[in-house]
């Protein structure tokens, strides 16, 4: 258990400074875009197409640690008349299929990762970046958010069992 906590907070530290440095480099794109545009009359292309496809590496990491923090979109109007002994299972189904889908949703972002590397094709940008590299997000984000997902099953287990 302590081995898989620490993975998944190494993985949520790398995670959210990705995100920052990505968030950093969409900004900076556009602010040079405008700069450009603004001083010579045009500009380039690619300052434009950057930020979308970064949103993926920007989001996917993200879901593990958004999870793990309660940032995720819920409806909490339960937990106000459960006990704690229900939180617990409820919290252990929840993330039980949270695990479950993120298995199913890294295994297809493998295949498309796998297929899109094999076919070989680049995005139609004015840079060359290979559309395998837009899809490797999906995988990545899913594997950390099914240790995630796991790392709270076992803290729901262990408070069921009262062993913490």
């Amino acid at each position: 258990m302590r081995a898989l906590r620490a993975i998944n907070k190494l993985l949520a530290k790398a995670a959210i400074s990705l995100a920052m440095f990505i968030v950093f480099l969409m900004v900076a794109a556009l602010a040079l875009s405008a700069t450009t545009r603004f001083i010579t009359g045009t500009g380039f292309a690619w300052f434009i197409e950057l930020p979308p496809v970064m949103v993926s590496w920007l989001v996917f990491p993200l879901l593990g640690p958004l999870l793990k923090q309660g940032q995720h979109i819920k409806v909490d109007f339960l937990s106000h008349y459960l006990s704690e002994k229900s939180k617990n299972i409820v919290g252990i189904i929840v993330n039980l299929i949270a695990l479950i889908s993120a298995c199913v949703f890294f295994k297809a972002g493998v295949d498309a990762t796998t297929m899109y590397y094999n076919l070989g094709q680049m995005m139609e940008l004015e840079i060359n970046i290979p559309i395998w590299w837009m899809f490797l997000a999906f995988p990545v984000g899913f594997l950390i958010l099914a240790l995630t997902s796991l790392e709270l099953i076992l803290d729901n287990l262990k408070k069921l069992l009262g062993k913490e």
